[in-house]
């Protein structure tokens, strides 16, 4: 967005469904938006101004996300097909390290009950949450991004 502004700090969403990233090139802390107005980029939870956004496409359809317990696929894994609000209670899984996104589009998040920093998932196949810039931090709860975002 720095080709276009030299600093964001706040977006409307008129349409649709959004990521706003407080980095270039989709990198660093992401905030989900959706149609309304964001007056403030530090009530985001943002350190920083908005510097890239991905529209998240809308989906019609099955779910279907595949999470490890382990890097790589391994470890315990199970097939969801709906919103888990903690993977601990429900999957008895400490961990989720990688994930493969078979359909849909998915928020998955830090803490239990959709808490703490969020994921933005698309479909394919991820190997390692720490190879994706991730380190130390695990995700306990994951959310579909649903049509009613438009």
């Amino acid at each position: 967005m720095t080709s276009f502004l030299s600093k964001c700090h706040s977006c409307r969403v008129e349409s649709g469904c959004f990521m706003v990233y407080d980095r270039s090139s989709y990198m660093g802390n992401q905030y989900f938006v959706r149609r309304g107005d964001y007056s403030d980029y530090q009530s985001m939870g943002m350190s920083d101004c908005i510097r890239s956004c991905r529209m998240i496409p809308m989906h019609r359809g099955q779910y279907r996300m595949k999470i490890y317990e382990r890097e790589n696929f391994g470890g315990q894994f199970h097939e969801m097909m709906e919103d888990c609000d903690n993977i601990q209670d429900r999957y008895r899984m400490s961990d989720c390290q990688s994930c493969n996104v078979m359909d849909g589009h998915w928020l998955m998040y830090e803490q239990p009950h959709y808490k703490g920093r969020m994921m933005y998932m698309r479909p394919g196949e991820y190997r390692s949450f720490k190879d994706m810039g991730m380190s130390g931090q695990r995700f306990m709860s994951m959310k579909r991004i649903m049509d009613s975002c438009y």
